[in-house]
């Protein structure tokens, strides 16, 4: 199999690299879909033979819809990467030994996180498992703010061996503006409890309809108390805390604070209503 490959970038001069060299390993045909980066993302992306298409950037899931949509791909199938997601040798040799025609529609890939430097091996998010390859037209990605997983149109998929990493490079200061956003996000999902175009929750599904049914669940908790909990299950009962400084860093703020804050503005939300309902 030699798919397409498409990866995300915005100002990823860092880590663009290490990705495209990976990616040309299965793949002669790359896109790197730029949000009109300022660092040299366009330049590097270019010196390593992929073709560059700039557009405004508005979520995760339009712009990643919207390269399918536009891109002219030639290949049956397409491989999905963010600019930070590095594959591992062997998740690259288990591409290049499926056949043209598997009978599969779409593979799951296992992504870990680097963050602070360090690999988090922890926690029950190691790994997390993501759709990012499958056939030309029966992939969607899901039109949300927040927490977007692609989705198969039409049959079935499974994992692959082998991992990528996710090497977060970002500084403390971004990562939290960025989460802050994400929350707005959230809340906007929340609040607009959409169906359609969404994976659907399924307890015995594939992973990312596991892990919605979950959410589902942790949704339905009381506000504050559940990112208490949360942290607890994922720093203590998940080992977390095995991660060392870096690790407790990331849960603190991942499964803590960036999930209270997500609380504390629905509160708002909901406390400006109930005010503006009084006059």
């Amino acid at each position: 199999m030699r798919p397409s490959v498409i990866v995300l970038s915005f100002n990823s001069e860092d880590t663009l690299g290490a990705t495209l060299e990976r990616a040309r390993k299965i793949s002669d045909e790359i896109f790197v879909v730029d949000s009109f980066s300022t660092d040299g993302s366009v330049k590097l992306a270019r010196s390593l033979g992929a073709t560059v298409v700039e557009h405004a950037f508005e979520h995760y899931g339009a712009q990643r819809n919207w390269a399918m949509d536009n891109l002219p791909i030639t290949r049956p199938w397409q491989l999905h990467l963010d600019a930070d997601e590095v594959m591992d040798e062997r998740l690259i040799q288990a591409i290049l030994a499926l056949p043209d025609e598997p009978t599969e529609s779409g593979f799951f890939l296992a992504r870990y996180v680097r963050f602070l430097g360090r690999v988090l091996m922890h926690g029950g998010m190691s790994p997390t498992w993501h759709l990012r390859l499958f056939r030309t037209g029966v992939g969607r990605c899901e039109d949300r703010k927040y927490d977007q997983h692609y989705l198969l149109l039409s049959g079935l998929s499974t994992q692959l061996p082998g991992t990528m990493v996710d090497d977060m490079r970002l500084t403390l200061t971004e990562w939290t503006a960025r989460h802050n956003r994400w929350a707005d996000g959230e809340v906007a999902e929340l609040g607009a409890n959409e169906t359609a175009g969404r994976v659907v929750p399924d307890a015995r599904g594939n992973p990312a309809q596991k892990k919605r049914y979950l959410r589902g669940k942790y949704n339905r908790a009381p506000l504050f108390l559940r990112a208490f909990a949360l942290f607890f299950y994922r720093y203590f009962l998940r080992l977390g805390f095995l991660d060392g400084t870096e690790g407790f860093i990331y849960w603190v703020l991942q499964t803590f604070w960036f999930r209270f804050l997500v609380d504390a503005k629905i509160w708002e939300k909901r406390n400006a209503a109930r005010l503006q309902e009084k006059g």
